[in-house]
């Protein structure tokens, strides 16, 4: 079920509406960036580079050399910076993207479903901002047991996993049913959405696909609620 949700996800990514959808979140993500290196680059000219040259010692004039690799580190760590932020900022836009790959998905394969409905917009923004604030976390917490041999790399999977498959179902699920009983219905299913949080993660670990991974795991965690619904209506008819 997971195997197929998730193959049926990725197929659901080359399609044209999907396209629509990342060239959009792609736009939208390069256009923050651009400001973001903006904000930082002034930043630091108009804070960080005084504050240096105030508590720095006066050096000759044979030392200029110093300088300039000094500003060229410093061009090195604003790219660095921004280069961390790429994930985090691509989450934040793409969340505000993502019942619209819902809605590609149930149109192109439950054509004969009632639609979901989509989240108001302050709840969408919500939502968004509540991924960005897992994929944070989730990192945070893996980056701080990276130096414990044998627990990164099995951190990393089972902390995006829980959080991952958690905020993607039930954000699946919110589209059918209220919150709290889409809550509940995904702490029935609490297994299955870990190892389907845990193929997320997988995504998550490959550089520069998971730009993608968003629009992946609304599409794959869509998948997954319709045939775990589907299979709730079979067992009760």
């Amino acid at each position: 079920m997971i195997i197929h949700a998730a193959r049926l996800s990725i197929a659901n990514l080359f399609a044209a509406e999907t396209r629509k959808v990342f060239w959009k979140v792609l736009g939208l993500t390069l256009l923050a960036l651009i400001a973001l290196w903006f904000v930082l680059r002034s930043t630091f000219i108009a804070f960080v580079l005084p504050w240096l040259q105030s508590v720095m010692p006066p050096v000759p004039d044979w030392t200029n050399w110093l300088t300039f690799l000094l500003a060229v580190l410093a061009g090195l760590g604003l790219a660095l910076i921004l280069a961390l932020l790429i994930s985090p900022v691509t989450a934040l836009i793409a969340g505000l993207f993502l019942d619209d790959v819902a809605e590609v998905v149930e149109r192109r394969d439950y054509p004969g479903d009632a639609p979901g409905k989509a989240l108001p917009f302050v709840a969408a923004m919500k939502s968004s901002l509540k991924f960005l604030g897992v994929v944070v976390a989730g990192n945070i917490i893996a980056l701080l047991l990276l130096f414990i041999p044998g627990v990164n790399l099995v951190a990393f999977f089972m902390v995006n996993g829980y959080l991952l498959g958690r905020e993607f179902f039930e954000f699946a699920a919110m589209r059918f049913r209220p919150p709290e009983e889409a809550r509940r219905f995904r702490s029935q299913y609490a297994f299955t959405v870990f190892l389907a949080g845990l193929v997320i993660a997988a995504f998550l670990a490959i550089p520069l696909v998971n730009l993608l991974t968003p629009l992946f795991a609304a599409g794959m965690m869509v998948h997954l609620h319709k045939l775990i619904s589907q299979k709730e209506a079979a067992r009760r008819g």
